[in-house]
């Protein structure tokens, strides 16, 4: 009989622990101010895309890097089998590894960009994040950046590019097959492509650092951070 009710009492304690702390959950979370909630939202996007850019500016930053090395596009990267074996293999190597270091050069050139986008941000766009999907933070730094930011690479993944002079051979052969529905439009210009991959690469950099915020909030020594995150949790 006593172990019954000593049975019977550890659960109540088990049931009444869990309360309190679904409580104390529930009002951690309403306790967090709209202010609160944009403020860690642009404190860890700000976090996110600074990592991003330290990661991918260096040298192998995007060539060493499988999620985002930039390879050929389209129907040239099987072409690109056949090159080699007629012996152009080094200047197709030598083509790719200049598409990966053009976008490697461009990429710190954004910070300021990114930088301002994430300190301009709207409460809308804070709730549009925390309450997004996994490419909330994509969605939100394409639509602020991709036009300036492409403007800003384009001139440098040019210069990189044009020093090896499989880039103009490749520009004339992707135009005809571009003819042909062979290669995307946007993808018959090697410039204009690397710029875009080097775009795509680095937002998909800057939402997996964010990501690691928000299940880390406490690693990154931010009181705000750990105040939004840790209450979402």
């Amino acid at each position: 009989m006593q172990r019954r009710q000593f049975t019977q009492s550890t659960a109540a304690i088990g049931l009444l622990i869990l309360a309190a702390h679904q409580q104390a959950r529930a009002l951690s979370l309403g306790d967090l101010t709209e202010r609160d909630a944009t403020q860690g939202i642009k404190v860890a996007l700000e976090k996110g895309a600074l990592a991003a850019v330290a990661l991918l500016g260096k040298t192998d930053g995007f060539l060493g890097n499988p999620k985002v090395r930039i390879p050929l596009p389209g129907f040239l990267e099987d072409a690109s089998r056949l090159l080699k074996l007629t012996g152009q293999g080094k200047r197709v190597d030598e083509l790719v590894t200049s598409m990966n270091r053009a976008a490697e050069a461009a990429v710190p050139m954004g910070k300021d960009l990114l930088v301002n986008a994430v300190k301009s941000m709207s409460v809308t766009d804070a709730k549009n994040i925390l309450g997004g999907g996994d490419n909330s933070v994509t969605q939100f730094f394409a639509e602020k950046t991709r036009t300036p930011l492409g403007e800003k690479f384009l001139p440098v993944v040019t210069k990189a590019t044009e020093k090896v002079g499989l880039a103009n051979q490749y520009n004339k052969l992707a135009g005809q097959a571009a003819g042909f529905g062979l290669v995307k439009a946007e993808d018959a210009n090697i410039q204009k492509y690397v710029t875009g991959k080097s775009l795509d690469g680095l937002y998909t950099i800057i939402g997996e650092e964010e990501r690691k915020i928000r299940q880390d909030p406490v690693g990154t020594g931010s009181a705000i951070l750990k105040k939004v995150f840790g209450a979402m949790k």
